[in-house]
């Protein structure tokens, strides 16, 4: 059994779709064990919280250092004997010891066709500003490992969406959420559980 713990940020929706494809069995043999925030009013706690999934806030704000909080976010990762770090909207970046600890076991969900838009300052509406300004025809979502570079790791799976001649950033995240990031970080946790 796969065990997962999962870091957010905001809403949650990838979360949501990570609990709803463990419940119908889209992902299988795999057991959410925990939820992390580094915000105490994210929507995707409320969301674990009903799922029953046992949920935590661990925010830099609430340190010392940054150094302190690294060290408080692995602490709790490791409590939970987690197999499989997923960062599904996750605004912090990972601390580069809990990378090695955790190599090839963290997976993070970018929302364009990476090396497209991503890296450092490329995150939420960013992104789909950027692909809208350059004109492409063609945007996604791409699925990772995490490596000490920002999206830089593995590519594990990708999806192509189509960029319409009227999207606004908020119209292209929208699709690009519902036809190509809900359905591509389930099918990697599945991937990784089957394979583990």
């Amino acid at each position: 059994m796969l065990r997962v713990t999962v870091l957010v940020s905001g809403g949650g929706t990838n979360l949501q779709a990570i609990i709803d494809s463990v419940n119908n069995g889209t992902i299988k043999n795999t057991k959410l064990v925990g939820v992390i925030s580094n915000n105490a009013g994210a929507y995707a706690l409320e969301r674990a919280k009903k799922a029953g999934i046992p949920s935590f806030c661990i925010s830099p704000k609430d340190y010392e250092s940054r150094e302190i909080f690294n060290d408080a976010l692995l602490a709790k990762v490791k409590e939970l004997e987690t197999d499989l770090v997923v960062l599904a909207g996750f605004l912090v970046r990972i601390p580069e010891k809990m990378v090695h600890e955790f190599s090839h076991r963290i997976i993070n969900i970018h929302p364009s066709l990476i090396p497209s838009f991503c890296g450092v300052g490329y995150y939420g509406l960013k992104v789909h500003e950027a692909a809208l300004a350059k004109g492409v025809k063609v945007s996604g979502a791409t699925v990772h490992y995490v490596d000490e570079g920002m999206d830089t790791g593995e590519i594990i799976f990708q999806k192509a969406v189509e960029v319409k001649e009227d999207d606004t950033p908020e119209t292209l995240q929208r699709r690009i959420m519902e036809e190509a990031e809900w359905k591509l970080l389930p099918a990697a946790i599945n991937k990784i559980a089957l394979n583990s």
